[in-house]
């Protein structure tokens, strides 16, 4: 089967699109033809070091994947052939104390596509049927794929961790970035008010018109200032970030008293200084969180079709266009999406 897959460590020179091992599916487990992926920071991450990470190479590139189903068990009830579906692409035991008490993205031996394992960038794949869902019915193939990692990650983030409400006003730092889109999305179609951040005046812009309240430039203008004339003085009740330190300093003083945090990534930095006086005087909370447990993703899923949400999807290259595909995401111009079409 036709597959993007790393060869090494490096740039894009260790990126190569050709034949690799059509997956055998075990008892189990769903074979599923895939039509489109796209992509994550963390791509960019297993190409350039993979650091930290258990993996054998070569190995095949992808998170998230949507496509059809071309195999499964015959007494599988939720499941058929040629139902079109989208993946969860976290892999847990379903044996360790945190899946036990149904924290499976929390499980101690979690794998991932893409990380530990071969991933979606590829013809076929082949996983456990409780990371197959029905996908929602008004998408394409790319649009739904994008649901398996950053709407997910800001569904836990602003649902399970935050827990945000209709009536509170949230702060997204990094417009144009896939978590912090989906997170926009999400929390208006909750109903609640969202201040979006961006050093670009264009993606501020375009966050407007989808239906942000308020937006700032971070470049030029003070974030924790123009949040407080915003909110009359008050501060947002939830901070959603994946910056880390360079945006630190800013998400603690914009936060109301006893605030809610929720970080999920350091792509800045990881150090950035803890402020402890104002987060006890304030008695502010900081949450930390990583992508999403299966009935997340099934509740996500609800939400997206009831809501006739539509991911934003910044450009779509075929999978024999990955360097280019790669460029793009690296360059942090897009807005939305980087896709991939791996069936024609």
């Amino acid at each position: 089967m036709k597959a993007a897959f790393i060869t090494g460590h490096g740039g894009n020179e260790v990126v190569q699109v050709g034949e690799r091992e059509r997956p055998a599916r075990r008892p189990g487990e769903v074979r599923v033809r895939l039509h489109a992926a796209t992509l994550n920071q963390v791509d960019l991450y297993m190409r350039n070091s993979g650091a930290g990470i258990t993996h054998s190479l070569p190995q095949i590139m992808g998170l998230d994947g949507a496509g059809v189903i071309d195999e499964v068990d015959a007494d599988e009830a939720l499941l058929k052939p040629g139902q079109r579906v989208v993946l969860h692409p976290g892999l847990n035991c379903g044996r360790c104390e945190f899946c036990q008490r149904g924290e499976g993205v929390l499980c101690t031996r979690m794998q991932f596509l893409g990380e530990h394992r071969d991933g979606s960038f590829a013809e076929w794949v082949s996983l456990p049927a409780r990371n197959v869902f029905p996908m929602p019915a008004h998408l394409d193939f790319m649009e739904a794929a994008a649901l398996g990692v950053n709407h997910l990650t800001a569904w836990r983030m602003l649902f399970t961790k935050a827990r945000v409400k209709p009536w509170e006003t949230v702060l997204v730092f990094g417009i144009g970035g896939g978590v912090s889109l989906a997170a926009l999305q999400l929390a208006k179609a909750a109903g609640a008010r969202v201040i979006v951040t961006s050093r670009d005046d264009i993606k501020l812009e375009r966050a407007m018109a989808m239906g942000a309240d308020h937006g700032i430039n971070s470049r030029s203008g003070d974030v924790a200032k123009a949040v407080l004339t915003f909110t009359g003085g008050r501060g947002v009740d939830v901070v959603i970030e994946n910056v880390g330190e360079a945006v630190w300093p800013a998400a603690m003083k914009s936060l109301v008293r006893g605030g809610r945090l929720v970080t999920c990534g350091a792509t800045s930095g990881d150090q950035p200084p803890a402020d402890l006086r104002r987060i006890f005087i304030r008695q502010l909370q900081i949450l930390g969180s990583t992508h999403g447990d299966f009935s997340e993703f099934h509740d996500l899923l609800a939400f997206i079709e009831q809501q006739r949400i539509v991911p934003v999807i910044d450009s779509r290259f075929p999978i024999e266009g990955i360097h280019e595909a790669l460029n793009r995401l690296e360059s942090g111009l897009q807005f939305g999406k980087v896709g991939l079409s791996i069936q024609p």
